[in-house]
């Protein structure tokens, strides 16, 4: 991926200190790294930069630097592959008195070696050279230092005091915490504090992500119009990982036109209330004298990932269809009680209640298992709101597709199926990849096949790919 200069992180924040003593530093969020000595600026100026190359490779992306050195300040970014780029850099001014410019009875000033103004870091011209004079067109005069008289200390330049207010104490970047994975955590734990990898500090940043809090509750619809595409772990992951992470009240809500599965693949709560209920008792709800934990009557708590599911009518003799009117009645209350509304649903696009999901839909998700017909039913899905133009269109091309590698628990058996389903899952990413924002694949995990799904019941690279794809949708909010 390349970034423009505005895309690069000013994390961490990096600086490159080089003094006239011939000693510099580099100091990485807050953590002091001395630079090899060298025989000139120059090599010195190169050996503090090689530090702050290392730093982009271990990130694996460019990085910001503030150099400061005895000539100028200024801003690079450095790329892991070595090369730079200058942003800004400010020469500083000379200190040195600078000789009046000889009367035209003057007798002409001593040969002398003319001092060498040294250039800055990046490779611009220099235009203003202290000590030029220009005289006429095309010619110049080079003044030397003034050497027979000593300045006095009136004419020596008087020091510029600063206000209180441009300056502060505080560190204006988090501290970079040490590796607490792999080898490297091992080596912290010894002792020896080591950086975190790139991978740790992709993690870092997705859980960083997920752990937000926006203003305003958020929506997220989950879609796709073929059964058995993985909605529901999808919402129950999704849900699963935002509550936990950020501590945002969230709800899983099964928007089925009748009966949805969602009750079937979570924890069941105390009673059998489902949305129809809710509905019915909006008015109470929606009231300024309910009290909050009074929707605990209506909704079904997930004790280990923290989440609450608003099941879905399970009467089987019923034939109530949730209207579009029921769906504002139910999200306008759900809104007030959580922060987060993960919405699962049915297979007709056409239904009332699912369009009325998509009007109030923020962030939409489509997911798809590594079979043709699943992502046929993907693709029409996306098609079909985007040719209706406006909200839904948007939805569509900002739409996070998440491509499962789940196969049945029989063909998961043989090692060949599962290589197809990689093959597949990779193949259908890459189909979906340039129509919307964001595509994450997720590796078969035989936890999310059958029965109640449970986070910690994931093998650990199935939850880090349920953790990149929670953060792609929390970076649509």
């Amino acid at each position: 991926m390349v970034l423009n200069q505005t895309d690069v992180p000013a994390f961490p924040k990096i600086n490159a200190i080089v003094r006239a003593n011939g000693t510099a530093e580099v100091v990485v969020a807050g953590n002091s790294r001395n630079v090899k000595a060298a025989e000139s600026l120059q090599q010195l100026r190169d050996n503090a930069l090689s530090l702050v190359l290392r730093e982009a490779k271990t990130l694996n992306r460019p990085v910001r630097v503030q150099v400061d050195d005895p000539e100028g300040q200024g801003e690079l970014i450095v790329h892991p592959d070595g090369t730079k780029e200058s942003i800004n850099y400010v020469a500083k001014a000379s200190r040195r008195r600078v000789a009046e410019a000889p009367t035209q009875t003057a007798a002409p000033p001593a040969p002398a070696v003319a001092e060498t103004i040294p250039a800055p870091i990046k490779d611009e011209p220099i235009t203003d050279v202290p000590g030029t004079v220009p005289l006429a067109t095309g010619t110049s005069m080079t003044l030397t230092p003034e050497t027979t008289s000593t300045p006095t200390p009136e004419a020596q330049e008087a020091p510029t005091r600063r206000s209180l207010k441009e300056t502060s104490f505080l560190v204006s970047a988090p501290v970079l915490e040490p590796a607490t994975q792999g080898w490297r955590g091992a080596l912290t734990r010894l002792g020896l504090r080591m950086d975190p990898s790139a991978e740790e500090l992709s993690e870092r940043e997705d859980i960083r992500t997920v752990s937000q809090h926006w203003p305003g509750p958020r929506t997220i619809a989950v879609v796709n119009r073929k059964g058995g595409a993985n909605k529901t772990p999808t919402v129950v992951m999704l849900s699963a990982i935002l509550a936990r992470y950020s501590g945002a009240a969230t709800v899983a809500w099964d928007n089925n036109e009748s009966q949805g599965t969602l009750g079937w693949r979570t924890e069941k709560g105390a009673h059998d209330r489902s949305v129809l209920d809710l509905i019915d008792s909006s008015t109470e709800l929606l009231s300024p004298a309910t009290n909050a934990a009074e929707i605990a009557k209506f909704v079904h708590h997930q004790t280990a990932d923290k989440f609450d599911v608003l099941r879905s009518d399970e009467n089987e003799e019923g034939d109530h269809e949730v209207t579009a009117e029921e769906v504002d009645i139910a999200h306008q209350v759900l809104t007030r009680y959580y922060r987060l509304v993960v919405m699962d649903s049915g297979n007709t696009a056409r239904a009332a209640n699912w369009r009325r999901m998509i009007h109030h839909t923020n962030q939409l998700v489509v997911p798809v298992t590594a079979i043709e017909d699943r992502a046929e039913a993907a693709r029409l899905t996306l098609q079909t709101l985007e040719s209706r133009g406006g909200h839904d269109a948007e939805l569509a091309r900002n739409a996070v597709v998440i491509v499962s590698e789940s196969t049945d628990a029989k063909r998961a058996m043989s090692g060949d199926a599962l290589k197809r389903a990689k093959d597949e899952a990779q193949r259908i990413a890459d189909g979906f990849e340039p129509f919307v924002r964001a595509v994450v694949r997720i590796p078969y995990d035989p936890a999310l096949v059958n029965g109640p799904i449970r986070y910690e019941a994931l093998q650990p690279a199935t939850q880090r790919a349920w953790l990149a794809a929670a953060a792609a949708v929390a970076t649509g909010f």
